[in-house]
């Protein structure tokens, strides 16, 4: 399937998306931290389907007076889709995106049809930051880190966070290492230290209230995503299907790329969807 790029203004910001073809309602996927919308392209030519560059990230815009907080960014989705006259979606949400994305689908449930998430930050209780993201948090060491990094830091963290030797292509990491400028590294910080972990689990209150069907994708080793927050995510969300990913990481589908395939069916399946599943990937 075909994807087209586009550049639109929303709330007076430049912000470039992705989309394909869908027929229905449309798949509205959401990358997480440091990448783009780069992330989605195989599942966009899989599914059909539109994927902004977050504010901050990839090709949209950067600015520094743009607010980077996790509650900015629920906003922007919802203005995205308004200035795309898009009214309700199936979501899909990585990392970031899929927090981002869990806010907008409990301030806008009746603009959700389905959702699903993979190895989501978690808006739940008993969450506590990785290290790195403890030091990102820190300021002016975080800024340092930042400043710090190179290509080859990048590619050594990329590469942590997969299974796969070959996850990463060195391609892959050009293209991220591309985006990875002052304003991203900023957008980064901002969004990390917009909210603590009380105010991620304040943020996921009303989780139990998403009466919508649901799947829950975790690459089991994750190393800073402990699957136990999987568990808790299918136990909040009350229509929800569980699919662990064993021998994945963080980016579950680079190294198992049949993932992809996972997630098309779930957001094509006309019935209803509960409880755990013993999926194609286990």
């Amino acid at each position: 399937m075909r994807v087209d790029e586009h550049t639109i203004q929303v709330g007076g910001a430049s912000v470039f998306y992705r989309a394909a073809p869908a027929s229905g309602v449309c798949a509205l996927f959401l990358h997480s931290v440091p990448t783009s919308s780069d992330d989605w392209t195989q599942f966009l030519e899989r599914s059909g389907g539109i994927a902004p560059d977050l504010i901050g990230f990839g090709r949209s815009a950067k600015a520094h007076n743009l607010d980077y907080s996790l509650d900015a960014y629920a906003t922007f989705v919802d203005q995205f889709l308004t200035t795309l006259q898009v009214d309700r979606v199936k979501l899909v949400g990585h990392g970031w995106g899929a927090a981002i994305g869990l806010v907008f689908a409990q301030r806008h449930p009746e603009r959700i049809e389905r959702l699903a998430v993979c190895n989501a930050i978690p808006l739940l209780e008993s969450f506590r930051w990785p290290s790195l993201v403890r030091w990102l948090r820190r300021p002016a060491i975080g800024e340092l880190l930042m400043g710090s990094t190179n290509q080859r830091l990048l590619a050594k963290t990329l590469r942590r966070g997969c299974v796969r030797e070959d996850a990463w292509s060195d391609e892959r990491i050009a293209a991220v290492w591309e985006q990875f400028d002052q304003g991203t590294q900023r957008a980064t910080l901002r969004l990390q230290r917009s909210v603590d972990e009380r105010g991620l689990a304040a943020a996921g209150a009303a989780l139990s209230e998403l009466d919508r069907p649901a799947l829950v994708v975790w690459g089991t080793r994750d190393p800073w995503l402990d699957p136990a927050f999987a568990d808790a995510y299918a136990a909040r969300l009350p229509r929800a299907s569980l699919e662990l990913i064993p021998d994945a990481g963080h980016w579950p589908w680079l190294d198992q790329p049949a993932m992809i395939e996972v997630v098309a069916e779930f957001l094509e399946t006309p019935h209803e969807l509960g409880g755990s599943s013993a999926g194609p990937l286990r």
